[in-house]
Formats: structure tokens, C-alpha cells, sequence
């Protein structure tokens, strides 16, 4: 096998691995819909605190809580999820590769299939022959240390 056809195989394969992820990210950022359902069901009326005198926390600040976090949770998991989609598409197409490193870093966070991804896919993008098929200019090896 050539090192040409290793690379494109490499790419091919960690394309296919980011579009998997991207589908398991989207769907355990929709986890949350539960608390974004209990917070407006907590502002439209249906739940009301046990009668124990005292409230700690007014009703609809701990709504507002569940709501805006719910929501920002969904939000950034699910635009996580598009950047790992493009990010596939951009491996498999040999384009934007700023795009796809910094997306690989940011996989490292995503324990643990996320962390394995964003290695692999950092490894193959530091290699001089992929940089040349994503058309980035390397430049010659300084010889002589000057």
C-alpha cells in the first residue's frame, strides 16, 4: 500500500468515524428536553412546591434555571455536533484543515470516544503528506541550523 492510498484511507475512515460521532453527540445532547419541558411546565403553572411555609427558591427563578440551562446545553452539544459533521465531510474532501485540527482538539474533551477521535485524527493531520493534500504550504527542513 502506498503512502498516498494509506492517507486517503486513514482520512476516509476517520470521515466516516466523525459523521458516527457527530450522530451520538447529537443525540445525547437532547437528553436534556426533560429539564426544558419540567421549566416551562414550572412557569405555566402545573407544579407547585410542597405547602412547607418557606421557599428557598422562588418557584420561577428555579424554572428560568431549568430552562436556560437545558437550553444552552441542547445548543452547544448540538453545534458540536454539526462542527464534527463538517469536519468529516472536510477530511473526506481534503479541505479546511484549520477547521479540522481545531475541531480534533476540541474532540479531546469528548471522553472517551471524543479523546480517541481527536487523537487519531490529530495524528494523521500532522503528517507532511496529509498537510500537502489539504494544500498547505510546509516549508523545506532547515539544514545546517541556520
Amino acid at each position: 500500500m502506498t503512502p498516498e492510498s494509506q492517507d486517503q484511507e486513514h482520512l476516509r475512515l476517520l470521515s466516516l468515524f466523525h459523521y458516527v460521532l457527530a450522530g451520538i453527540t447529537g443525540a445525547f445532547s437532547l437528553f436534556p428536553l426533560i429539564h426544558l419541558f419540567i421549566g416551562i411546565a414550572m412557569l405555566a403553572g402545573p407544579i407547585r412546591p410542597p405547602a412547607t411555609g418557606t421557599e428557598p427558591i422562588p418557584m420561577a427563578m428555579l424554572a428560568w434555571i431549568f430552562i436556560v440551562g437545558a437550553a444552552l446545553f441542547i445548543l452547544l452539544g448540538l453545534s458540536m455536533a454539526v462542527c464534527m459533521a463538517l469536519t468529516g465531510k472536510y477530511l473526506a474532501g481534503g479541505c479546511h484543515y484549520g477547521f479540522c485540527f481545531a475541531i480534533a482538539v476540541s474532540e479531546l474533551l469528548c471522553m472517551p470516544l471524543g479523546t480517541v477521535l481527536g487523537v487519531f485524527t490529530i495524528l494523521v493531520l500532522s503528517r507532511e503528506s496529509v498537510q500537502r493534500r489539504f494544500g498547505r504550504n510546509i516549508p523545506p527542513a532547515v539544514v545546517g541550523g541556520a
